[in-house]
């Protein structure tokens, strides 16, 4: 037995469900509201005993355990897995679970937190102490919530508590708390104040610390890379702020610990930290998880600002050198693919945002609803470092700022966005809007197929799930904004249940991995992850999608990929329909009558809403069946 049907085995799906939706029961089965959709009047959630399934009748979401706890706390199947698997008592021994080495790693950094902790009310830890309630007004409540500590000045007190403690060098070294010199052992931090950092699971898997010597290099110093340790996957605070992230659907990043601590301190318990590094698409693809909407609460040095724009692409490169133009544009890129509305308030000279949300809330309030959308920030904030009477210059900046522009796949921003530059260059929209178009960003081909294509002749369904496939492929927004479009109509995202021919399903249950995964960009992850035969049938979508593509056609692709969305579906339910009303008319027994009937009507509403969608605000502009 598996450990997926192990845990199903041991867990009630209803007493699960139960504690997210109120059940009531109703012959075998049990019903409630979906917490998935809006709905209030008539409950169309139903749990299945018999089976250990769920399926809501009026969104069509439906599962085993397994999906509703992915589904309810934006998990992927690892962690639900690793959740039920804690709850039925199943030990999990292979898979997700984590390597030995990473649990005594874990184990060391929770020894070293509570060493920090003891020191910092201790009398070594008086000028840490004084230095976080006086100096940053910090109270006694808000130290414990932050497990904030002290590690002392001397070279090897934490590795000697840590080795009384039975830990061997190596781990300790492992976890990023001592470095060694010739012969001798040095704690990593000495005479800073500790600030623990922990995961979005409450899990430390480093630490911060903040130099008391008034002369002391470096200021702050972090835990190195280590196996749990990545600060281009961590957001200081977000283990405490998700919660309230999630309740006012919106995140602020600020660039420091203490300016996260003050802020939750004051009761603005939505701010997170990427610690002063750059902002990854990871970060991203993380905070996406609880709102889709991100305020960057930038300090007016430039330097602040170079931190938190610096290019997500180009720094996955390892490149630090760039500048603010190609920072700007990778963000860019990454924000239209993950529909992200980011944001950017810039704070008062020699302010810190905890400072100023205690002298003057409401000032913090104002600024936030101030915020300017990134590209129209990164527009001035370029506009002020050239000197646009210098024609050079002049032509450098537009040329920049239209590559910017030309990113933005909504036409309507990107006509405001030509205006605005207009203005600032003081030229005619047309000019700009005519830059604009020859600013096409260069995209790479894959490489051409080295095998023929040998498969058989496709069926006209098939045909149109292949150039479905091409329009998705290729541009990862267009999924985004197809997913957002279907579930405005009540329809489920696009699935592997879109797609009847094996290989286009595969290949699109590795692009959906692609685009859910963090550690690469999906054409990198796509060329590690295909078969010989799927990466054939992925590049040659791709050349046939970049072949027909003239100018700027997202909206068009958009409007597209959902047409033949929903004319798959219609023809699928339509099939569907005509299945159960045979099924209905043969059956004699009257359980069979009555799954018949209930098979037929599901059908019948999932029907209706494919039809509303298809001439309705979500459809595409062509009402004819796609070619």
């Amino acid at each position: 037995m598996s450990v997926v049907e192990e845990i199903k085995r041991r867990l009630d799906i209803v007493d699960v469900i139960g504690e997210y939706v109120e059940l009531k029961p109703t012959g075998k089965n049990y019903i409630g509201f979906c917490p998935f959709h809006p709905n209030t009047r008539t409950p169309a959630f139903v749990v299945f005993p018999e089976t250990q399934t769920w399926h809501c009748f009026g969104c069509g979401a439906g599962g085993d355990v397994f999906t509703f706890i992915q589904k309810k706390e934006n998990l992927s199947f690892r962690e639900a897995l690793q959740l039920l698997a804690r709850r039925a008592g199943v030990q999990l021994t292979s898979g997700p679970t984590e390597p030995d080495e990473h649990q005594t790693l874990r184990t060391i950094l929770e020894t070293a937190a509570t060493f920090y902790r003891h020191h910092l009310r201790a009398a070594s830890g008086q000028a840490a102490y004084r230095y976080l309630t006086q100096r940053r007004g910090l109270k006694d409540a808000t130290l414990e919530a932050f497990a904030l500590g002290y590690a002392p000045r001397g070279p090897e007190a934490l590795w000697q508590h840590l080795r009384d403690q039975g830990f061997t060098l190596e781990d300790v070294e492992a976890a990023g708390l001592v470095v060694r010199r010739e012969d001798r052992v040095y704690d990593r931090f000495r005479h800073r104040v500790m600030f623990p950092i922990r995961d979005e699971r409450g899990r430390i898997v480093g630490f911060g610390g903040r130099t008391l010597d008034p002369n002391g290099i470096p200021k702050y110093l972090n835990t190195p890379q280590t196996p749990l340790f990545d600060k281009g996957k961590v957001l200081y605070g977000l283990d405490r702020a998700r919660h309230a992230i999630r309740q006012r659907d919106m995140v602020v990043l600020v660039e420091g610990y203490m300016d996260v601590i003050g802020l939750h301190q004051a009761g603005h318990e939505y701010a997170v930290s990427p610690m002063g590094t750059a902002l990854t698409e990871h970060h991203l693809r993380l905070l996406k998880r609880y709102t889709r909407n991100i305020i960057l609460a930038l300090d007016p040095d430039a330097a602040g600002e170079r931190a938190m724009l610096r290019s997500i692409e180009v720094a996955q490169r390892a490149t630090d050198q760039v500048t603010a133009e190609l920072d700007a544009r990778g963000t860019l890129r990454h924000m239209h693919q993950l529909d992200l509305n980011l944001r950017v308030v810039t704070l008062p000279p020699g302010v810190d945002p905890d400072e100023l949300v205690l002298r003057d809330p409401a000032r913090w309030e104002a600024l936030l609803q101030e915020a300017q959308p990134l590209l129209l920030f990164v527009m001035e904030l370029n506009a002020r470092r050239v000197n646009l009477a210098d024609p050079h210059e002049r032509g450098h900046y537009a040329f920049e700022m239209a590559r910017l522009i030309r990113l933005v796949p909504n036409p309507v921003e990107r006509e405001d966005y030509i205006r605005h530059l207009a203005r600032v260059l003081g030229v005619s929209e047309s000019a700009v809007a005519a830059l604009v178009k020859q600013a096409q960003p260069q995209r790479r081909r894959p490489p051409r197929r080295s095998t023929a294509q040998t498969s058989q002749p496709l069926s006209l369904p098939e045909q149109r799930e292949r150039t479905l496939l091409a329009l998705l492929l290729t541009h990862p927004e267009v999924v985004d904004r197809v997913n957002q479009k279907l579930r405005r109509c009540d329809l489920e995202p696009v699935g592997v249940d879109d797609f009847q021919n094996p290989q286009h399903q595969s290949l699109w249950q590795i692009y959906q991995q692609a685009l859910e995964q963090y550690e690469y960009d999906p054409e990198s992850y796509m060329r590690q992850h295909l078969e010989p035969e799927l990466m054939d049938l992925w590049q040659s979508l791709v050349q046939e999608a970049e072949a027909t593509e003239t100018g700027d056609r997202l909206e068009r692709r958009i409007a597209e990929a959902l047409r033949r969305v929903l004319w798959l579906r219609r023809h699928r339910s339509q099939a569907q329909l005509r299945s159960w009303s045979q099924s209905l008319r043969v059956a004699s027994q009257p359980e069979v009558r009555e799954q018949a009937r209930s098979a037929l009507e599901e059908a019948r509403v999932l029907l209706k809403k494919i039809t509303r969608a298809l001439s309705g605000d979500c459809s595409a502009p062509q009402s004819g069946p796609p070619a």
